[in-house]
């Protein structure tokens, strides 16, 4: 819907939200804002949001973005979430395209690496997690990462006494 977004905009326009939906309830702003940058940042470390840095006009503007963007990421689901029907309204912001190409590559990078940490911390929580977005990533774009799938599952194997 919205291609990608700076987190400022993204946060400005879920504090819109959450006021829009609560009527006239007082909203402390400072605090739904805080709430909106917690669930965006775990959105982004659980793959569902993923920041894009777009290359020198790739993205169709004259000029870099000098922050990286949030696009919805490969374990999102391609619907509106409840109550969401203001938000084309609300996102008023200029439609940026994300090259998907370079969207995946990076994606993949992050992925490699957290999987890396994940396995060098025998973080079992989110080895298993860091499966799952192994599928959903090669369904969301052209990416083979069976060779990460591979070491997460290697790893989560010699953690569990009944298989390793």
């Amino acid at each position: 819907m919205f291609g990608a977004l700076a987190r400022e905009e993204l946060t400005q326009a879920l504090v819109e939200l959450a006021y829009r939906q609560r009527g006239d309830a007082a909203a402390d702003e400072s605090a739904v804002a805080s709430a909106v940058d917690a669930a965006v940042a775990s959105a982004v470390d659980r793959y569902f949001l993923v920041e894009y840095t777009p290359a020198d006009g790739a993205d169709g503007d004259e000029a870099p973005d000098p922050e990286p963007l949030v696009t919805v990421g490969p374990v999102a689901f391609p619907a509106l979430p409840a109550a969401a029907d203001d938000l084309p309204h609300i996102l008023d912001y200029p439609t940026r395209s994300v090259s998907r190409g370079a969207l995946a590559r990076s994606v993949e990078g992050r992925l490699r690496g957290d999987a890396a940490r994940a396995v060098a911390a025998e973080n079992d929580a989110r080895i298993e997690h860091l499966l799952d977005v192994t599928y959903d990533l090669e369904a969301w774009a052209p990416v083979d990462v069976a060779e990460i799938r591979e070491r997460l599952d290697d790893a989560r194997s010699a953690s569990d006494p009944e298989t390793g």
